[in-house]
This record gives structure tokens, C-alpha cells and sequence, in this order.
């Protein structure tokens, strides 16, 4: 028993010691414009609820995705309140293809976010460009309806 004491502190210590260089490596932030690596739709990201959560807001869509229906989702969250699940990582509901799924954020670099999720079976993975060399907050967009939580319907 009394070796067990020496190990105990000495892997406290070790922990101690460890601490600063984990705390390096928080989650960096997402925060600011991305754009779909097709360039279908752009969101808004930012961290939300306690400043640790993940939230999207739809800001613009191109391409066959510039449909009435898809328009109609202008300013609404893609992501709202997903969780920190791992360093740089979210999980959460997301909205895609008109579907509602439990699905996870991660982000991969400076510059690129992968979003996948999963429903009944059929998994999608999107991945997104930040867009510009500096975060932007959804108040500087200018003024906007107050975001809404709806699916986002693109073609296959």
C-alpha cells in the first residue's frame, strides 16, 4: 500500500505537469461564414448557448439549390446547440435534404468543417470552405429575420 502513495502523486503530478499542454489544444473556433465545397449553400457559424455549442445558420444558397422552398429557409439554423463531443468536434441535430438527423461537426482545420449524419440507415457527409480571412458574427449580416429551425431541402 504505501508504494501506491509515490505512483498515486507521482501520476498527479504527471497530470499537473500535462495540463498546460492540454489546454493548448481547445477546440478551436468555427465561428464565421462557410460555403459547401459545391457551393450550394453558405452558412453562419457561431458558438452558441454556453459559448461552447455549435450553431448554423443557412445565409445563402446557389446553384439548383436557389429554389423557392430552399429560399424560404434563408436565416434558419442547419445546426443548433450541438454539444462539444471531442476536441474540435459536435454532435447534435443537424438538417440536410429535408431530414432531420443526429449528426456530428468536425472541424478538420482553419478552413474546412466536415458535417455528417445519419437516418434510417443512409449517411451524408457535406464539407465546408471558410469563406474570408476573419470571423463574422450573424449581427453583422445586417438586419435579418430572427433565426427558425427548419430542414434544408438540396437535390442529390
Amino acid at each position: 500500500m504505501p508504494r501506491l502513495i509515490p505512483l498515486a502523486a507521482a501520476s498527479l503530478a504527471l497530470g499537473l505537469l500535462a495540463a498546460p499542454a492540454w489546454a493548448g489544444s481547445v477546440t478551436k473556433s468555427p465561428a464565421g461564414a462557410w460555403q459547401s465545397t459545391d457551393g450550394s449553400a453558405r452558412v453562419q457559424v457561431s458558438m452558441c448557448g454556453d459559448g461552447t455549442q455549435f450553431c448554423a445558420v443557412l445565409t445563402g444558397l446557389g446553384g439548383e439549390a436557389r429554389t423557392p422552398r430552399n429560399l424560404a429557409l434563408l436565416n434558419s439554423y442547419v445546426v443548433q446547440g450541438a454539444r462539444a463531443a471531442d476536441i474540435n468536434a459536435w454532435e447534435g441535430t443537424v438538417h440536410f435534404n429535408g431530414q432531420t438527423a443526429q449528426g456530428r461537426i468536425t472541424l478538420v482545420s482553419a478552413n474546412l468543417i466536415q458535417v455528417s449524419g445519419c437516418e434510417l440507415g443512409m449517411c451524408k457527409t457535406f464539407e465546408f470552405r471558410r469563406v474570408g480571412n476573419r470571423p463574422e458574427t450573424v449581427a453583422s449580416l445586417g438586419t435579418q429575420i430572427p433565426p427558425r429551425t427548419v430542414g434544408l431541402t438540396l437535390p442529390e
